[in-house]
């Protein structure tokens, strides 16, 4: 790739969302906003190579795809009036001077992108196309990055954008921010759109690679943009302390030759301080927007921060986490807070504490297929001695999981305690 490509890829990532956020409430159309951004970009490959790239590139694609929403609008409205169809609104921009029509774009760039994000993220469209939409607009992906990052078949990521496009223009969904209290509904949407994306670059479901980096900063760059826009929002600044803390081990968690390493076993001289001070600092804006009073991301980004804190795995303050597993689990009763707060039980107050919770979550049969209740079990079952039922529940996590790193790690642990205890594999 020539240096010239470089950079307009890198301008691309930057300008996109701002690009299309403008035009989306222009057009008021979000897959037609793309299409005039998309038309921009082409015209920049077409003539950066020989140009150059423009001193102000951003305003360069602004400009040009201006001008193409223009020429747009006058089509709409010449076949508007062929068909007597001109409604008030376009109406209005008719009486308008063009310079304001061109101009409009560039006011309140901070709430068209706020309404970029509510509309990507909109609960009438599925979580997975959510996800893929949130990449596409805000995060500037291509479809065949997205595909990758999921692995999902191309034509398959590609038939969800176009669906979900469709979907937001039948369903009239409008290009605002929701007010009252619409707002606090859409907001879980889009922080659990971001959160997703995070998770699934910080401990990948599937494939060769426990870790993917560009997906968590993908999300962090999200969360970043939404908590600069919505600064009175704490659970928005809970979800961005969460991800810039546990963002500071994406070094550690994997060794050498990409093999998955655990939070405990971590060297964490190689933690990101610089993230970690970014988290905490987050965390702090809560008690000045909430005065204290934590929501489910802003309980896990403290869960996080005492980790951080802790400069020796031994030093990590368990007690204090299993309290806040208990106020979590009161406002997010779900089968994986409870299993998490029984991996702290069992740190705080003995492994027979915790395998108290984990066995009564195996009984509610919740979690049957999620490989880490018998991963967490499994650790339990080795520290009281039980190794054979160690061992055993060590290769049922393994045969749960996708990831193939995970797998790895959890067979070459199971093979650990047989080796170490003599036990027979088909005992």
């Amino acid at each position: 790739m020539s240096d010239t490509l470089r950079a307009i890829d890198a301008v691309w990532r930057i300008e996109s969302a701002r690009l299309i956020a403008g035009l989306a409430r222009l057009v008021r159309d979000v897959g037609l906003a793309e299409d005039l951004a998309q038309d921009a970009l082409v015209a920049a490959l077409e003539q950066w190579p020989a140009s150059g790239v423009p001193d102000n590139p951003g305003a360069w694609l602004m400009a040009t795809a201006k001008h193409r929403a223009i020429d747009t609008l006058r089509r709409r409205s010449l076949a508007d009036r062929k068909h007597e169809q001109l409604g008030r609104e376009l109406e209005a921009r008719q009486t308008s001077p063009e310079p304001d029509l061109a101009a409009a774009i560039d006011d309140q760039v901070g709430d068209d992108l706020l309404s970029l994000i509510f509309t990507a993220c909109h609960p009438v469209l599925s979580t997975e196309a959510r996800v893929a939409l949130t990449l596409r607009l805000l995060g500037g992906l291509t479809t065949d990055e997205i595909a990758r990052a999921f692995l999902t078949a191309k034509p398959t990521i590609q038939q969800r954008i176009v669906r979900a496009k469709r979907t937001l223009a039948a369903a009239r969904v409008p290009f605002e921010v929701p007010r009252g209290p619409d707002l606090a509904a859409r907001l879980s949407s889009v922080l659990e759109v971001i959160y997703l994306v995070f998770n699934e670059g910080y401990s990948a479901t599937a494939g060769d690679e426990w870790v993917r980096p560009a997906l968590c900063e993908d999300a962090l760059r999200l969360g970043r943009i939404l908590a600069e826009l919505m600064t009175a929002e704490p659970e928005v600044h809970g979800l961005v302390a969460l991800m810039e803390i546990q963002a500071s081990r994406l070094r550690a968690r994997v060794g050498p030759n990409g093999e998955p390493i655990l939070l405990l076993d971590q060297d964490r001289g190689r933690w990101d301080h610089v993230l970690i001070g970014r988290g905490l600092a987050a965390l702090a804006r809560i008690e000045a927007t909430a005065g204290g009073a934590y929501g489910p991301y802003g309980l896990q980004a403290a869960i996080a921060a005492c980790h951080a804190r802790a400069r020796s795995a031994e030093e990590t303050d368990w007690t204090q986490i299993v309290a806040l597993y208990d106020a979590l689990v009161q406002i997010l009763p779900s089968p994986v807070v409870a299993l998490n707060r029984a991996v702290a039980l069992g740190m705080a107050f003995g492994p027979a504490a915790g395998l108290e919770v984990v066995d009564s979550l195996m009984a509610e049969g919740a979690l049957e297929r999620y490989h880490l209740l018998p991963a967490v079990r499994a650790d339990l079952l080795a520290k009281l001695g039980r190794h054979r039922e160690a061992h055993d529940e060590l290769a049922r996590a393994a045969a749960l999981t996708e990831n193939t790193r995970e797998r790895t790690l959890l067979r070459d642990r199971a093979a650990a305690i047989a080796s170490t205890h003599h036990l027979r594999e088909d005992s």
